[in-house]
């Protein structure tokens, strides 16, 4: 009864946050972008904590799988937010561009 109930829960988080998401209007999508790296990065903390806390083979083989996929994600994000800002800067030549 309760893995059914933690499975309701997942299932209906995700349909919220996707209609969530789905909602950000275009300029605010790299302030949301620089939160969720900020998150991710507070998941790849915890990731290392489980990966090198010495609980067993099982938790730290998941733990290392955290982390890669944790840091995968905080420096794609980055990256990502990097090439967003990098929309809103002018063309060198163009018209009232900064040098």
């Amino acid at each position: 009864m309760i893995q059914i109930f933690q499975l309701y829960v997942f299932i209906l988080a995700g349909f919220i946050g996707f209609i969530i998401i789905q909602r950000v209007p275009p300029l605010l999508h790299t302030p949301l972008m620089s939160a969720t790296n900020a998150i991710s990065g507070i998941s790849l903390v915890g990731a290392i904590v489980a990966a090198g806390g010495q609980y067993g083979r099982l938790s730290t083989v998941l733990g290392f799988l955290a982390v890669v996929c944790a840091a995968t994600n905080v420096v794609a994000g980055f990256l990502i937010t990097d090439r967003m800002l990098a929309m809103f800067k002018g063309k060198p030549g163009a018209p009232g561009a900064k040098k």
